[in-house]
């Protein structure tokens, strides 16, 4: 048995964040005891002088990686799908929801069965598959960013049956714009099937929104993007996730996507409520430069995506990433860490808390957050 002392665990806005912890480990290196740690206990173990323990993170919103996107996949590009999967877990995430954005049904479906059969080949240390993370077709033409208009569909049932069935266990999360005629329909079944669902590349007002929370849908889609914003007289589906709390708000905390003061400033309107994401394209993991995303062109400059007509895309920068840069704004590490370690498992996995996101799991498999002299957040395996 060993003990660590002195821990952090992140936490929201909010709560007991300077709170130390102890750490009991057994023999093999698992975590099997977390509790409060009182004055008189600090000299005994290893002390690890504040540094946060937190799992991995959990990526709800990725599109691809190593020039693989993730609607074009096919079985060749399996080999290359498990490189993409070991990167990421060296880039410190523990599992994402493969993001597949509007596109035929005939690659859609194609993808699908590609990720099942990489989801059947999960080993120990390498990044999980868990379902996939359908971004579209159902999304509002006026808001519809990057995707392509030819392959929008209007939501109905023969629509969704036509791209998922036979797949609907692969499926995790569907993002949709509610606001459309049809939407009701298609969140319902999809609810009863399992799959979340959440509000994005929509136009629709708070109490559209609202109607769609009642409904069942649960998380906004890269919140601030693709949606209306934040405004006094028209709060929108952000102003009413956040006034009735609960729903997840996806934030790409790259500084491009979403302002840093408007970032830091829904981390404190709804502390609980924000997932970081990283919205990766297929350029993750490969230089700045140009490449291919479906038949267009796609340019890559600082991590930050563009088409040819200048259309803003995506990013390239790791999930973590994300976390750095909103403690750095906010000045709130454990805050960040939480909202992509501990918040994504609320949707994935049903989790509540960190501690039963860490007990019974090995040390070597978590992340130790430490923070540098001049107040930069670096992380490192554990063990």
């Amino acid at each position: 048995m060993r003990r660590i002392t002195d821990v952090r665990l992140p936490a929201p806005l909010g709560s007991d964040r300077e709170r130390r912890h102890w750490v009991d480990l057994n023999d093999d290196g698992c975590i099997v005891a977390i509790q409060p740690q009182v004055e008189a206990e600090q000299r005994h173990g290893t002390n690890w002088h504040g540094d946060w323990l937190s799992p991995r993170g959990i990526d709800l919103q990725i599109n691809g990686g190593l020039g693989l996107a993730f609607t074009e996949l096919v079985d060749q590009d399996l080999p290359r799908l498990i490189a993409l999967l070991e990167l990421l877990w060296q880039d410190g995430v523990e599992a994402i929801a493969p993001t597949l954005v509007t596109c035929g049904i005939g690659p859609l479906r194609r993808a699908l069965e590609v990720l099942r059969q990489a989801r059947r080949q999960h080993q120990p240390s390498r990044c999980r598959l868990l379902g996939a993370h359908l971004e579209g077709p159902f999304l509002a033409e006026a808001r519809r960013g990057a995707h392509p208009m030819e392959h929008l569909a209007a939501p109905s049932l023969e629509a969704l049956e036509q791209r998922i069935g036979g797949f609907e266990s692969e499926i995790a999360l569907v993002t949709l714009a509610p606001e459309l005629e049809g939407a009701a329909v298609v969140i319902q079944r999809l609810r009863q099937l399992g799959i979340a669902v959440a509000l994005g590349h929509s136009a629709a007002k708070a109490e559209q929104a609202g109607q769609a929370f009642d409904l069942g849908v649960e998380m906004i889609t890269h919140a601030f993007n693709a949606m209306p914003g934040l405004h006094h007289r028209a709060p929108g589906p952000l102003g009413e996730a956040c006034r009735r709390g609960g729903i997840a708000l996806g934030l790409i905390a790259d500084g491009v996507h979403v302002d840093p003061t408007m970032a830091v400033l829904l981390q404190r309107l709804a502390p609980e409520q924000v997932v970081l994401v990283s919205d990766a394209l297929a350029p993750y993991g490969l230089a700045d430069g140009e490449h291919r995303w479906d038949k267009r062109v796609l340019l890559v400059q600082n991590g930050t995506c563009r088409l040819e007509d200048g259309t803003f895309a995506g990013v390239t920068l790791p999930q973590l990433e994300g976390v750095r840069r909103l403690a750095c704004w906010s000045d709130e590490p454990g805050a960040a860490i939480w909202s992509a370690t501990v918040a994504p498992r609320r949707l994935s996995d049903g989790g509540t808390g960190v501690e039963d996101a860490l007990l019974g799991k090995p040390l070597k498999e978590q992340l130790r957050w430490s923070r540098q002299a001049a107040g930069d957040l670096h992380w490192a395996c554990a063990a």
